[in-house]
């Protein structure tokens, strides 16, 4: 009987160094298969089903519900399927009761080897879709911890770890017939199937035609993702953070502390990149009420003759709003510091050609900002459809990295609240933040004569190192314009 195989945590992506265990999703002596998700992990990024790279029956689960594992460290043990037949399998006939063992053929020995390093590979290559591209190296390293700073919404040390065991070689020659070892990694094939990349027709970079993750994340980059299929799930069952009950007092206030609870996951992310958004971005505000009487009235004319297809409001302000980044590139940009030919450091403003719109969005795990990608390249019907569809995502727990830390400027409609303004903190890296505020009726001037209007208020946070007073104002006045005389405006983008 061979000995359980056990799969450590991988690295989630972008660094991260633990994740919350959520749910387990198989239970011990369950029978699994490649690529089954086995666990759900809560990162600072999201909520992420780990898949297992063995095939067999569940020896052990390595941690509770609501614990924080390192990554690194065990997570399941599996006892592979048919371990007594590999063992007769990988030996060769008896011979005066000797059992010799039977060598196994190079190109099965590279693949196995190619596959620890894309195991053992940085920045995420060990959970596809989790992490950036790329990384190579003999041992697995943690790297240091983002997320976003504190909007409101809508809407280490490095540590060598063991090698990975060699994957079944005689189960992947079945999954890929003709090609022995075509594909190595288990996981490069669940990246594969959940973009609907057909491995049939790659050709792979590695040894012998191996496919590995480099040639599938070249195979995706033409078209948009598919959607992952979700699989069935054993158990169905959250964590939520509760208070810990102490008995004792507080020795400042005097008063008896009722509960603790850990600040972690999401809320510890988004605690670190406030501060760091507070204590490198020299940031400066500016506000103004607009009278968007005209936009909801033209909203409200065409959702009278198409109630199923009409844009929300937000969408409306995205388009006015990437229209305006358009004209105000400072606004859309980001700095980063360099050194210099002297040794020295030196800030650079980098440019963008397109924008990334992100939008914050608040849900049961705390405040997320996902970003539609080239968003200035989209209607607001687009801007709209693809706000409610990234809105469930991030809900959902199933938001990518990539779709939560590619944004180059942020809308944040905190009016949802019941509330007119506030000074956002600005996403870091990004330099810029538009706020905007509930539409309310007010007394408003219009013609000399005083009526009662639809008004709103929006507040640009900005970046004083990249943009000046005059830009700011100008691309907050263009966005209000907009608002106050959407016809004219939308004429012309």
């Amino acid at each position: 009987m061979s000995e359980p195989k056990v799969f450590l945590l991988p690295d989630l992506g972008e660094g991260l160094t633990e994740a919350e265990l959520v749910n387990w999703l198989v239970a011990v002596g369950d029978e699994i298969r490649v690529d089954q998700p086995i666990a759900e992990v809560e990162t600072a990024k999201s909520m992420v089903e780990v898949p297992s790279p063995y095939a067999g029956t569940v020896a052990a689960l390595h941690g509770e519900p609501g614990q924080t594992l390192d990554v690194g460290k065990p997570l399941i043990s599996v006892t592979p399927a048919g371990a007594m037949e590999a063992v007769a399998a990988e030996t060769g006939p008896a011979e005066n009761g000797k059992v010799e063992p039977v060598e196994k053929p190079e190109a099965e020995t590279t693949a196995a080897e190619t596959y620890r390093e894309e195991e053992k590979a940085g920045s995420g290559n060990v959970l596809i879709g989790y992490g950036t591209p790329g990384g190579a190296g003999t041992a697995r390293r943690t790297r240091a911890r983002k997320i976003h700073a504190g909007l409101s919404v809508i809407e280490p040390a490095e540590t060598e770890q063991p090698e990975t065991p060699d994957v079944d070689l005689s189960m992947l020659r079945t999954r890929v017939p003709g090609k022995l070892g075509a594909v190595i990694s288990p996981l490069v094939r669940k990246m594969a199937r959940d973009h609907g990349i057909d491995l049939g027709g790659l050709q792979g970079s590695g040894t012998s035609g191996l496919i590995m993750r480099k040639d599938v994340e070249e195979a995706i980059k033409p078209g948009p993702a598919v959607e992952p299929v979700e699989a069935p799930r054993k158990v169905v069952r959250s964590v939520e953070p509760t208070w810990t009950s102490r008995s004792e007092i507080d020795a400042r206030t005097g008063l008896g502390i009722v509960g603790r609870v850990p600040v972690r996951g999401v809320r510890k992310a988004v605690a670190a990149n406030m501060s760091r958004s507070r204590s490198e971005i020299p940031e400066a505000t500016v506000w103004v009420d607009v009278d968007a009487t005209a936009l909801v009235e033209m909203r409200a004319a065409l959702k009278k003759s198409d109630p199923n297809n009409t844009p929300g409001l937000l969408a409306f302000i995205a388009r006015f709003v990437t229209a305006g980044l358009k004209k105000f590139p400072e606004l859309n940009s980001r700095i980063v510091t360099t050194e210099d030919t002297a040794g020295g450091e030196m800030q650079e403003i980098v440019a963008f050609s397109g924008v990334n719109l992100g939008f914050a969005a608040q849900t049961d795990r705390g405040l997320m900002v996902p970003s539609v990608r080239n968003a200035d390249k989209l209607s607001a019907r687009e801007l709209d459809a693809e706000i409610r569809r990234l809105t469930a995502v991030v809900r959902d727990g199933k938001a990518t990295p990539t779709e939560l830390g590619s944004g180059t400027f942020t809308l944040n409609n905190y009016g949802v609240f019941g509330v007119d303004g506030s000074a956002a903190i600005i996403n870091h890296p990004e330099v810029g933040i538009l706020g905007v505020g509930r539409i309310i009726e007010k007394p408003w001037v219009v013609d000399g004569e005083l009526a009662v209007r639809k008004v709103t208020e929006l507040t640009l946070t900005f970046d004083h190192r990249v943009c000046d007073g005059a830009a700011a104002g100008g691309f907050l006045r263009y966005v209000a314009d907009a608002m106050e005389n959407p016809g004219s405006v939308l004429a012309d983008i």
